[in-house]
């Protein structure tokens, strides 16, 4: 009887520390999925993707700067999911589960409508490149009014992007705030994309500008992710070595356009002497970050040891 007893008030003690806790974290407004975890004592968790109705201060990130208010992107995710532009993402079916995600990020003009199934619907970011923004005006009434509810944020080098009636790119963008004043367009500040050339330097050990090359539009997604995103599921995006793989899968460049294989695309690019992306190179150092710090790959699944 003595332990039954005891048993009852320890159950009963642990369920009021318990509930107790939870009412502290909803009183201070500052729910992260660790620290209910660490309520109960769990400290070591396995993540999947999942939507918190229950929102943190949102960050500012001062390096985007938007482009009709002048005022700094503020954005913060729980958990994210990047969706790769890559053939790799043709026949996945993973598009509810993307769906399901607190923030998705897309990346220049990849569409949605008609690969719903694989790559899902939902936009909440869209980190787009200088070069492939008229790519976006060439359909500015589905990019920014049916989906003005997205993010975008443009990235280019600053004679594109100067404020002071000189960048081309700018102006662009001006015009169609003008013309959608509800559309949420944010562009880099100099600041920051030097900032990310010197990420690549001190990560590889190589001048961006002095190899010849050019930062990607993964990159740049990535380096935001790892400031907005509790934790981040990148989707269809290959590793360093896929394409000296054994029976790797031969997808196009694109999943929403025929041609161009990808890992032709991506050798290219790496040897050009000028003008390429160093998307190998990149992917080595993206698999370093991941054991910083929440970032998971698949589809297919990276081994990050």
């Amino acid at each position: 009887f003595f332990f039954s007893l005891q048993r009852k008030s320890i159950v009963a003690v642990s369920f009021i520390a318990a509930f107790l806790c939870l009412i502290i974290v909803r009183l201070t407004n500052e729910v992260t999925f660790p620290l209910i975890l660490n309520c109960f004592g769990q400290t070591r968790v396995k993540w999947i993707p999942f939507s918190n109705g229950q929102r943190q201060p949102l960050k500012t990130h001062y390096g985007y700067i938007n482009v009709k208010t002048q005022e700094p992107l503020q954005l913060d995710c729980d958990l994210c999911a990047i969706v790769s532009n890559s053939g790799q993402m043709a026949g996945q079916r993973v598009g509810t589960e993307i769906d399901k995600s607190s923030c998705i990020w897309r990346m220049n003009n990849a569409p949605t409508k008609g690969y719903e199934e694989d790559v899902g619907k939902r936009t909440t970011v869209r980190v787009v490149s200088h070069t492939s923004v008229p790519l976006l005006l060439k359909n500015p009434e589905y990019f920014f009014k049916e989906t003005n509810n997205t993010v975008y944020v443009i990235w280019g080098p600053f004679r594109n992007m100067r404020r002071d009636g000189n960048g081309i790119v700018y102006n662009m963008l001006k015009k169609t705030v003008d013309s959608y004043p509800a559309a949420k367009i944010y562009v880099t500040t100099e600041k920051r994309m030097s900032y990310c050339d010197a990420v690549f330097k001190r990560e590889t050990g190589k001048d961006r500008v002095q190899s010849g090359s050019y930062l990607s539009t993964g990159w740049f997604t990535l380096i935001l992710a790892m400031d907005a995103c509790y934790g981040i599921h990148v989707y269809g995006m290959i590793n360093d070595t896929y394409c000296k793989s054994e029976g790797f899968r031969k997808v196009p460049y694109h999943y929403y356009e025929p041609g161009r294989d990808e890992c032709e695309e991506y050798f290219l690019h790496e040897n050009a002497p000028y003008g390429g992306h160093r998307f190998i190179t990149e992917k080595k150092v993206f698999a370093k970050w991941a054991k910083k710090h929440t970032i998971i790959f698949t589809h297919p699944n990276w081994t990050v040891s």
